[in-house]
């Protein structure tokens, strides 16, 4: 979560005091506390023995991830077998805390790997550095591994360094571009873009979507030298007033050069790297990228979806048989190829036979799941193709109706669902002489399913 209000650094005595967290905690499944860090004196150690006694030991599944014990609240996150707890005593912002401990996990992650019993035990002492950097009196610092890693190293604490080093490090944790350290040298610019969404969609048995939505992101791989200026324009409905109707999902008729019609965006989170200020005056996307791989920012819209694939269910019902009948069509460009396909067709529990044949790909009943599978590999824009599946039921007295689950979807589409389109991406280095013209730039979108389903 980033704020539009920027606060300077060093002014803690203006931050607000819901931000403040009292203490951090590590457990396993059995309820050993591995790490324990308290920060401020509101509280003691026995919180540890309450939250393993009331949460991780309680006869009753906690469901809830913020738990009230005693005059302390526990904001907690469980991950494999650990558990990851945060306490306080004050009204915190909850959506700040459950997103800081997200933001542990990830440095965790990203200092030795996968989070479990075996790799805190090792990486203890680490773990309580990285503790006492990211958090000062309980106000949550910087996060970011890239510029942790600089003097917070598996070995220890990065005493070896220069004076000129030190200097360049205290200035990236403290200053304004803590995301990017400066003197990095590539011989070959290059910059990967990538448009990754989410499809989702509820299809009512008379084919009428009930509910459509796309949840995506642009993910960055930047290879740039020194402190490069970029300028991401996207084709946002604010930015673009007045466009022509959009066009169908990857249809032909587009001209050369022609742009397709503006996008209405419901949310929008950006990388702390944007520049706010210059997006709300213009709705131009200018930051100062991170080295290596980022996610530049994530959105979400439910207008004026483009479903890539359209999926008509027909049943017929006759006493102890059932026959099924799928048909597919994929509504994108023909010149686009469709991956990683897979229909699964729920069937009853009383299921004793099935015959199943499909004119593409490869269909299968699977007794242990109830279902019918059927897999495509590719799947051309345009194509249709078909799914067969005769049932024989078991004679059971119990005459209940079978309750029809909804079919779901899985697929890998290169085109954006959305209708999102990058603009235009600038580069300039002012200090070294290099702009977007000398840098190797690529686009790509892919619309992978979210949770497709089609009821019947």
């Amino acid at each position: 979560l980033r704020s539009r209000r920027q606060s300077k650094p060093g002014l803690k005595e203006t931050w607000p005091t819901s931000w403040m967290i009292s203490g951090v905690f590590v457990y396993n499944h059995k309820g050993d506390c591995l790490i324990s860090r308290i920060y401020r004196d509101d509280i003691t150690r026995s919180v540890v023995d309450a939250f393993r006694a009331s949460v991780i030991h309680s006869r009753h599944n906690v469901r809830s991830p913020v738990v009230n014990i005693g005059r302390a609240s526990y904001f907690h996150l469980k991950r494999g077998n650990m558990w990851l707890v945060a306490v306080t005593r004050l009204n915190a912002n909850a959506a700040l805390v459950f997103e800081f401990l997200n933001k542990i996990i990830a440095l965790m992650q990203a200092y030795f790997g996968q989070f479990t019993d075996l790799n805190v035990k090792n990486n203890f002492a680490l773990i309580y550095e990285l503790l006492d950097e990211i958090l000062d009196y309980g106000y949550p610092q910087s996060t970011d591994p890239d510029a942790l890693k600089l003097f917070i190293t598996q070995q220890g604490l990065n005493t070896s360094a220069s004076r000129e080093e030190q200097t360049k490090i205290t200035s990236q944790v403290t200053g304004q571009i803590g995301w990017r350290r400066d003197g990095i040298k590539y011989r070959k610019h290059e910059l990967y873009l990538d448009v990754m969404e989410s499809v989702s969609l509820l299809m009512s048995p008379q084919g009428t979507p009930l509910s459509a939505h796309v949840a995506g992101s642009i993910r960055m791989k930047c290879y740039l030298s020194g402190m490069p200026e970029c300028k991401l324009g996207i084709n946002d409905k604010i930015v673009t007033k007045g466009g022509a109707p959009a066009p169908a999902a990857g249809k032909k008729g587009k001209k050369k050069g022609e742009r397709r019609a503006p996008i209405e965006i419901d949310d929008l989170t950006f990388h702390q790297c944007v520049k706010l200020g210059k997006f709300d005056m213009d709705r131009s996307i200018s930051f100062i990228p991170p080295d290596g791989e980022y996610e530049l920012m994530k959105y979400r819209t439910t207008q004026d979806v483009k479903l890539p694939f359209r999926v008509t269910p027909l049943v017929q019902e006759s006493g102890n048989r059932i026959d099924i009948t799928i048909n597919i069509k994929g509504e994108f460009d023909s010149n686009l190829l469709g991956q990683k396909v897979e229909i699964r067709v729920p069937v009853p529990t009383t299921t004793s036979k099935v015959s199943v044949r499909a004119d593409r790909g490869k269909s299968k009943y699977k007794p242990g799941e109830n279902a019918v599978i059927w897999k495509m590999k590719r799947f051309a824009g345009g194509r249709t193709a078909q799914l067969t599946a005769e049932l024989e039921l078991l004679s059971t007295a119990d005459k209940k109706k079978w309750t029809r689950s909804p079919i779901s979807v899985k697929f890998e589409v290169p085109f954006s669902a959305s209708g999102l389109e990058v603009k235009y991406l600038k580069i300039l280095e002012k200090k070294l002489g290099y702009d977007d013209a000398t840098v190797t730039k690529w686009v790509r979108y892919i619309s992978n399913s979210g949770s497709y389903e089609i009821r019947y």
